[in-house]
């Protein structure tokens, strides 16, 4: 008998349950396993800065030797990015080594007027900031950055590791932060390996909607844990590489103890949309749209602006950025190489009008009907260089944010008043998520073939149908666990559960300069006077007699209007000066309780003529 000496791939291994799952032909073809004797290539450390614990190159960690007995067990601290979507930020803690994955915002939803966005509370780490060995970012969105400016300083400012085009965009918004300390950020290849206290730490590629992005494995005491950060599978990408199919098999054939895996798009069938499907269908755009083409995305979606880019190049088009944000990440991703032009392609837009309709590409920010962003400001005339012409095409090249579908309808409804033509997701195929669908999601289980399943970043309802979508490839019901914010989750090589304590995980809020002074009493008067607005009153009193000494003067914002209510508001001073007179008889006189009467009461008397609660401003002033 003929032995055969071939070892399987990770490919034909089957999950618990003896089932396999198909790999795309392209899978199969990124794949090659390793060449027994096969050495990795050692690379130069130029790119990291001195000191830190990287070695670069793929080589198989040896398993940790722990008494099982004795052996304390790893906690998983989500701070956020459960239930929701944004604020995300993941605690690994062991002992006294503690490392943080992403460390994002959250944009306000509608109860948060005047919040510019909402960041992760980081109280469960106060005293602990020397245990912290290091921070890792997965990708450069503001959901997985945005919070790194407020809380870095208040952490001990740990060493950063990302990529190079996240590490570029985190330290342009620090320019905003001037009187913060310098970050340390070190930049790491996908290939390094670091040594973060008792944790080894390996980096896999993944496409994601912005270049750079990639996943973790984190060898930990008590087994290998995958965290894929925001991530899909896109064969042929644009200014992009294909996700490392070959290297997270490898991984994982190293065993795996957990899988942490985006949920964003669990409830979403089939395989993410490719870019190049994208471009495909945006260059037949290209070709029949002979006025101006004005493109709408996110300013971090890079492939999607360098395929526009292309396509304008291809069809003979300048380009004119416009937005703050698209044009420092464009700044950025030129720079380094992850945007490519030719060398008249750019021009500024001010000079859009020096060449026909027909050779003008316009890229700006605002496909989400943000009230200053660029492209409302075309549309409402308010823009200094841009105005809608009939024989525009407006292309709204991104996904809708929940929460944001009426103020897209109108901007849509104000560009077709203008005569110019709409193109959206829903007609042609002008947006690619960046998140993994169904086969994608249950791809990433096959190849990695965890013992455990923790779903991540999404609303409780994703995590719920990713957890649903594990069960029906072989991974065991009672091995998957759906968090929870906050809920200290407890691993080892045989238990994962979600403990009885839980880490504070409020909303810290950020207005302005202000972070973390808004909180929910602000809030809710913020609330009330947006839903019902506000009613001050204003009288001047004898501090000795208690009398009022003239008429009240009352202002009405956002609940009546005042020159067609003069009836109810002499109705009202009448009131006042009775409620006055009735609390001021006993000396000495409690301004305090004259105050909080007076506006219970005008409270109770507006709702009785009006139905509606306004908030109550009394100002009493004593002469």
């Amino acid at each position: 008998m003929t032995q055969n000496n071939t070892q399987p791939t990770p490919f034909s291994r089957p999950m618990s349950s003896g089932r396999k799952f198909a790999i795309p032909a392209a899978a199969k073809k990124a794949f090659r396993p390793a060449q027994a004797g096969e050495k990795p290539t050692e690379q130069k450390n130029s790119s990291v800065k001195t000191g830190a614990n990287i070695n670069r190159g793929y080589r198989p960690r040896q398993p940790f030797r722990q008494n099982l007995q004795t052996a304390p067990k790893l906690k998983i601290i989500p701070l956020g990015g459960l239930e929701e979507i944004g604020r995300n930020m993941t605690l690994f803690e062991y002992n006294n080594d503690i490392v943080i994955v992403d460390m994002g915002l959250q944009f306000p939803d509608e109860n948060m007027p005047g919040i510019d966005y909402v960041i992760p509370d980081i109280s469960y780490l106060k005293g602990r900031e020397k245990d912290i060995r290091g921070v890792i970012i997965t990708h450069g969105h503001m959901d997985h950055i945005g919070a790194i400016p407020h809380l870095m300083p208040k952490l001990g400012n740990p060493p950063i590791y990302t990529a190079p085009l996240t590490a570029a965009i985190i330290k342009k918004r620090q320019d905003d932060y001037k009187d913060d300390p310098s970050l340390n950020i070190r930049i790491i290849n996908k290939t390094d390996r670091l040594q973060l206290g008792i944790f080894s730490v390996e980096f896999f590629h993944v496409n994601h909607n912005i270049p750079d992005g990639f996943g973790i494995v984190l060898h930990t005491p008590v087994g290998n844990i995958f965290h894929t950060g925001d991530f899909k599978f896109d064969f042929s990408p644009i200014a992009d590489k294909p996700a490392d199919i070959g290297r997270i098999a490898r991984l994982a054939s190293q065993g795996a103890l957990l899988l942490m895996s985006d949920s964003t798009d669990a409830m979403v069938p089939g395989h993410s949309l490719s870019e190049n499907k994208i471009q495909d269908s945006m260059d037949e755009i290209f070709k029949k749209e002979g006025g101006r083409i004005i493109a709408a995305t996110f300013s971090s979606l890079i492939s999607r602006i360098q395929e526009l880019i292309t396509l304008a190049e291809r069809h003979g088009r300048k380009v004119a950025f416009d937005g703050y944000s698209m044009k420092t990440n464009v700044e950025i991703a030129r720079r380094l190489k992850y945007i490519n032009t030719k060398r008249d392609t750019i021009i500024k837009i001010e000079q859009v009008k020096n060449y026909d309709d027909k050779n003008i590409l316009i890229i700006c920010t605002g496909a989400q009907g943000e009230g200053r962003a660029v492209l409302m400001r075309i549309i409402n005339n308010e823009h200094r260089s841009i105005k809608i012409k009939p024989n525009d095409t407006i292309i709204f090249s991104s996904s809708v944010i929940p929460g944001n579908e009426r103020t897209i309808q109108s901007l849509k409804d104000s560009i077709y008043r203008r005569g110019a033509k709409v193109i959206h997701n829903k007609m042609m195929d002008v947006h690619a998520g960046g998140h993994a669908q169904v086969e994608d999601l249950k791809m990433m289980m096959s190849l990695v073939k965890p013992k455990f399943f923790l779903p991540i970043h999404g609303n409780y309802y994703m995590l719920k149908l990713h957890g649903e979508i594990a069960q029906s490839v072989g991974i065991d019901k009672k091995n998957i666990l759906i968090p929870e914010n906050g809920r200290i989750i407890e691993l080892d090589r045989n238990s994962i559960k979600a403990t009885n304590k839980k880490a504070p995980t409020d909303y810290i809020m950020v207005d302005g300069l202000g972070v973390g002074d808004v909180g929910h009493i602000v809030l809710r008067d913020r609330q009330m006077m947006s839903k019902d607005g506000m009613f001050t009153i204003i009288v001047i009193i004898n501090s000795k007699t208690g009398q009022v000494t003239q008429e009240p003067d009352i202002i009405s914002r956002g609940f009546i209007y005042m020159k067609e209510s003069r009836a109810l508001l002499n109705e009202t001073r009448l009131r006042v000066k009775k409620i006055i007179a009735a609390k001021t008889k006993e000396k000495p006189i409690n301004w305090t309780y004259v105050r909080n009467n007076l506006r219970d009461l005008i409270g109770d008397f507006l709702y009785q003529k009006t139905q509606r609660r306004p908030m109550v401003l009394p100002v009493i002033i004593e002469v």
